[in-house]
């Protein structure tokens, strides 16, 4: 009991500011992001990929021309990819995986954690949604009749690769409409038409993102509401939630769902929070918009240039503060209350202090 109160006193009480530990500097291009993964940190740009340990030290480097680095990540494998353009490269904590073109141009991009990639690749009269594995070999190709379905705006892979999850926005006769698509690349959907074993249509709704929390729970945001389904193989919905805010931000783990909603009461903003279920379990107010925002364990990381908010999952506001560094990442310390912070040319590390 005496450890747990400890802890309980460590991860509740405020802090208004954060102290240096230690900094490790390295002149870097202004045009670099980054990324948390694994047991260590991402940098991409224009120029290629890094893998950067928590001292800044570049682990490997891979060069790479990309007019718009875009990422996604999974648990074992993450991808980067050129919006827009036509180069996929797939990698390991350990490096490289596969390197591939594609022969249109690459609109949204989803990994799974064995490095598989999903696409939708850009074609105004035929679009097309393919898988390929780490090095570019198709696995599966979907030409996407925008009649029958619409157009697809957003996907993301399941975690072991096996399931497909696709919104399609379709327009009819000046009426708008999103269907939400499950395709099993596994046994499972062999005997069904194009692999697809759940759809369901949302008259009137945009959904522009679709997301896997676990791996049997995923979730589709539209503009006012968000969708709940269960299931690892052929997902069926369970639940649909309005959200009667404006949605400015939309973020999850693998146990919540959030968001960032304008304040009904005041002025302002509010984060909400809901468990698989639905239920909303937090709302806490927060005086003003941030640019980012993410969830990492049990808390939300909100931050702004050097303007920062963390607020754990029953609302407590653990952080508001100026960090003193334009940060482009804020990933936390195994260490409780310790936190790395990246900026353009330094990585800090940082505790929280009163």
């Amino acid at each position: 009991m005496t450890l747990y109160g400890t802890y309980l006193l460590v991860t509740s009480r405020p802090y208004t500011s954060v102290h240096k530990v230690r900094a490790y500097k390295k002149v870097t291009s202004d045009s670099n992001r980054f990324q948390a993964f694994g047991s260590g940190i991402v940098r991409y740009s224009r120029d290629g990929v890094a893998f950067l340990n928590y001292e800044n030290e570049e682990q490997w480097i891979c060069p790479g021309q990309f007019a718009n680095p875009v990422i996604d990540t999974a648990a074992g494998a993450f991808a980067v990819a050129d919006g827009g353009g036509n180069v996929i490269q797939v990698f390991t904590r350990k490096g490289m995986k596969g390197e591939f073109e594609t022969n249109l141009p690459i609109e949204k991009m989803s990994v799974s954690g064995q490095g598989i990639v999903s696409v939708i690749l850009k074609n105004e009269t035929s679009p097309q949604v393919i898988t390929y594995d780490a090095v570019g070999n198709v696995l599966v190709e979907n030409q996407v009749s925008t009649d029958e379905l619409g157009y697809p705006i957003a996907l993301e892979m399941s975690r072991d690769g096996t399931v497909l999850m696709v919104s399609y926005l379709h327009t009819a006769d000046g009426n708008l409409s999103s269907r939400v698509v499950y395709y099993n690349f596994g046994e499972r959907g062999k005997s069904e038409r194009n692999h697809v074993v759940g759809m369901e249509e949302y008259d009137g709704a945009v959904i522009p993102e679709v997301y896997f929390m676990n791996d049997s729970t995923s979730v589709a945001v539209s503009d006012h509401s968000f969708v709940i389904y269960e299931g690892g193989e052929a997902p069926e919905k369970k639940k649909e939630v309005q959200i009667e805010q404006q949605i400015k931000a939309s973020f999850h783990s693998d146990k919540y769902i959030g968001f960032v909603v304008l304040n009904q009461e005041k002025s302002g903003y509010e984060v909400q929070l809901y468990n698989t279920s639905g239920r909303r379990v937090m709302t806490r107010a927060i005086g003003s918009e941030y640019a980012n925002v993410e969830m990492s364990g049990d808390e939300v990381i909100l931050y702004d240039g050097s303007q920062c908010c963390i607020l754990t999952s029953t609302g407590i506001l653990r952080l508001k503060c100026d960090l003193r560094l334009d940060a482009l990442a804020v990933i936390p310390s195994s260490v409780p209350n310790r936190y790395y912070i990246m900026g353009t040319d330094e990585l800090r590390e940082v505790y929280l202090a009163r």
